[in-house]
């Protein structure tokens, strides 16, 4: 369990605003950090990860981070952090940067081998593409096992397919290690593929708290979708749709299936999960 109490002085273009955080988190859980540019979501994760300082305390387990009279340094923090800037070291191979952080080079294998790396573990990371980059930084922000992953938007600069693909392996990647996961991001679809549980941010402070089935009950998270296809799978009814530039998949109800039968390659709203 991840205990978190903080309270810091955001600088916005509208002036000071207090970040106010007060959560607990319980292990293995993946949350999924939204909210409008300058909300704290970037912040937040830096104080986690020890970069940037804040009252109140965080305890993970039973160890304490911080407190108002103790600061645990970065490097004794056990997290990963990957960064939209990759932060990749540019003279070593793919392999040697993990093995860098943990010279366990079974696990750096291991990690190669899920995330479909094996092949370019002699490359540097120069001759990467973006998506084969953000691979890189998720094995390595996993190779000392850490008990808090923190990832910042790591798949906005990715075009679609390349999105896609990343958002399965990394569902692939918390399934395997069920490492307790906070990932920033300003998709809705993402967010309801990825995660457990979403937070919005608003001003530095939480206003919804939701498990991710409840993400399209509330109104004001609805989204304009066309339903693509109808596919019937296990005796489940699941709905293909098109959202923005993401497709998602959704169940069905067997009568929801039947009415929208007559819908397929037009607009319908998402906005309560019952519906779909």
């Amino acid at each position: 369990m991840i205990q978190i109490n903080i309270e810091k002085a955001l600088q916005t273009i509208h002036g000071a605003t207090p970040l106010t955080i007060n959560l607990v988190i319980e292990e293995g859980e993946f949350i999924a950090l939204m909210g409008e540019s300058g909300s704290g979501k970037s912040t937040f994760l830096r104080i986690l990860a020890g970069l940037e300082k804040a009252s109140g305390a965080i305890k993970v387990g039973q160890v304490l981070w911080q407190s108002d009279r103790f600061f645990l340094p970065p490097q004794k923090r056990e997290i990963g952090f990957v960064m939209q800037s990759y932060a990749l070291f540019e003279n070593m191979t793919v392999l040697e940067n993990l093995t860098y952080v943990q010279k366990d080079m079974e696990l750096a294998r291991y990690l190669l081998d899920i995330t479909q790396l094996t092949a370019i573990q002699e490359r540097y990371p120069r001759t990467l593409s973006g998506g084969q980059k953000q691979r890189v930084a998720l094995c390595r922000a996993l190779m000392k096992k850490p008990k808090l992953l923190l990832l910042d938007e790591p798949l906005s600069a990715l075009d679609m397919r390349m999105r896609e693909s990343l958002q399965e392996e990394l569902a692939l990647v918390h399934k395997e290690f069920q490492t307790t996961t906070i990932m920033v991001t300003h998709d809705q679809t993402e967010a309801y593929k990825l995660a457990t549980r979403v937070l919005r941010l608003e001003k530095g402070v939480i206003v919804q708290d939701l498990l991710k089935e409840e993400l399209f009950q509330n109104s004001t998270n609805q989204l304009d979708a066309t339903l693509l296809d109808i596919e019937y799978v296990d005796g489940l009814y699941i709905g293909v749709l098109l959202v923005g530039s993401n497709i998602i998949k959704l169940p069905l109800t067997t009568q929801r299936a039947k009415e929208l039968q007559i819908k397929k390659g037009k607009k319908i709203v998402i906005h309560n999960f019952s519906f779909i």
